[in-house]
């Protein structure tokens, strides 16, 4: 019983940990990101496209609309995510970004939107949902993940759900394992701030059991959600999760309240634009969906920072299952011996590290690194106390062998507002007559060195 109860502590305590870092990457949405990305599918603002700047006028899907559909691809290209084209047909084009599962590769979820319109602008329907599914690649993309994502922008859904009736028959085709489709398709408007959204369903492979764990998510008090689920069941076919129903896939619709009514005054007109989107709800909606999909996923969160001080680096990651220290300066080659959580770095040089949890390993950034001479070192270690100050500073720190310290205090300006020579035996400097302000000191040892430091005057 002891050796049970352990073992749900720790399960727990797993859950916990994972949930905590769920809800920091839900705390680090972008609503300037999201924002612009709407404004720019939608032609409210130029963007750039292959490098030249253009305005997405329309996205049309029988009037051409490429410059979209590279639009789209070269955001999710940035996030440096695996993608690729279906040109499923000579008009129609899949923009499909895939994130491949470290440990259960073979486990797919799908997070898509179609891209295509009716009319200019067309901002909700659906801008909303395309921008969603692009900032979620990127927020995810620097995370392994246990499962696979895959980020899927289907073409022609306005003209018959063309493009996601051709992929969900090529997975079905190839026997992919989708464990569930999160449809996104209109997730911006609440004409009357109530907050209630809609979940479409039906009783299809396992699309009621993926409804629940969204609502759980929807529910768990950990995140604070400001929405209200409506469950439609049997809902409506009529959007892309329709397409993957129909291959017996689990499979629901995510989007604003058409349940209540509450569908965009401007659908399917010209009118349809970002002035009419209700912004907060617009933002609450897409955290609900990163904090739904990283539920699915599992994101293995890896901290690459590295701390640094005069002698050593040390990786802050703490829970590692190894580490490897690499020479940046030499095609990131491992150094030999230097797997510990800190490195002491033998020479000068720009060094980074390996990290790896379980079969996910992340890389830092190279730091740069100056091994310091012991007269370097002690040089490092004098500094200026009480910093600010308001009669008299200390210079602590000092060697021993110093003997002859020759002090220079300038003013930020560069004027010279105070000359003397330091007492080995009581090392301070009055400060009293000067001006409230900033200064540099500089010290002038016997052994040729100089040090400066700065110091406020208070």
């Amino acid at each position: 019983m002891k050796k049970l109860l352990l073992l749900l502590a720790i399960c727990f305590l797993a859950n916990v940990n994972a949930q905590q870092s769920i809800l920091d990457l839900v705390n680090q949405t972008n609503n300037a990101n999201i924002t612009t990305l709407v404004k720019e599918l939608s032609g409210e603002q130029a963007t750039t496209v292959g490098g030249s700047p253009v305005t997405i006028t329309h996205r049309v899907s029988d009037n051409d609309n490429n410059l979209a559909a590279n639009y789209i691809k070269e955001r999710l290209e940035a996030t440096g995510l695996t993608v690729v084209e279906n040109n499923y047909s000579s008009g129609g084009r899949n923009i499909i970004a895939t994130q491949t599962g470290v440990n259960n590769p073979n486990d797919i979820y799908i997070i898509g939107a179609h891209y295509d319109s009716v009319a200019n602008y067309c901002a909700d329907d659906n801008a909303s949902g395309t921008a969603a599914v692009i900032e979620l690649a990127r927020m995810l993309a620097p995370h392994c993940l246990d499962k696979t994502l895959i980020y899927a922008l289907w073409d022609e859904e306005e003209i018959g759900l063309r493009g996601s009736r051709a992929h969900a028959q090529a997975l079905k085709a190839a026997g992919a394992n989708v464990l569930g489709v999160m449809n996104i398709d209109m997730m911006a408007f609440d004409g009357d701030d109530d907050n209630d959204f809609d979940i479409d369903v039906r009783n299809i492979a396992g699309s009621v059991a993926f409804k629940d764990q969204i609502v759980a998510v929807l529910n768990d008090t950990t995140y604070g959600f400001n929405l209200n689920v409506n469950v439609v069941n049997p809902g409506t076919g009529a959007s892309d999760h329709g397409s993957f129903w129909n291959e017996d896939y689990s499979a629901l619709l995510f989007g604003e309240s058409w349940h209540n009514n509450d569908k965009t005054t401007g659908y399917h007109t010209s009118n349809d634009r970002d002035n009419l989107f209700n912004y907060p709800y617009y933002y609450e909606m897409f955290k609900l969906v990163v904090a739904s999909m990283a539920t699915m996923v599992n994101p293995i969160f890896i901290n690459k920072t590295v701390a640094q001080n005069a002698s050593n680096l040390t990786a802050n990651e703490t829970s590692a299952t190894s580490y490897q220290w690499v020479d940046c300066n030499n095609s990131n080659a491992p150094i030999a011996g230097a797997t510990n959580q800190t490195f002491a770095p033998s020479s000068s040089g720009t060094y980074a590290v390996q990290i790896t949890k379980g079969n996910c390993t992340k890389t830092s950034d190279c730091i740069a690194f100056v091994v310091l001479s012991s007269e370097d070192y002690e040089l490092k270690n004098i500094t200026v106390f009480p910093n600010p100050a308001k009669e008299l500073i200390q210079i602590e720190g000092l060697n021993d062998t110093y003997s002859n310290i020759d002090i220079s205090i300038k003013a930020i300006n560069g004027q010279e507002v105070l000359k003397t020579k330091l007492d080995r035996n009581k090392p301070e400097v009055n400060i009293k007559s000067l001006a409230n302000g900033a200064y540099l000191i500089k010290l002038s040892l016997d052994n040729g060195k100089e040090k400066m430091l700065k110091f406020i005057k208070e």
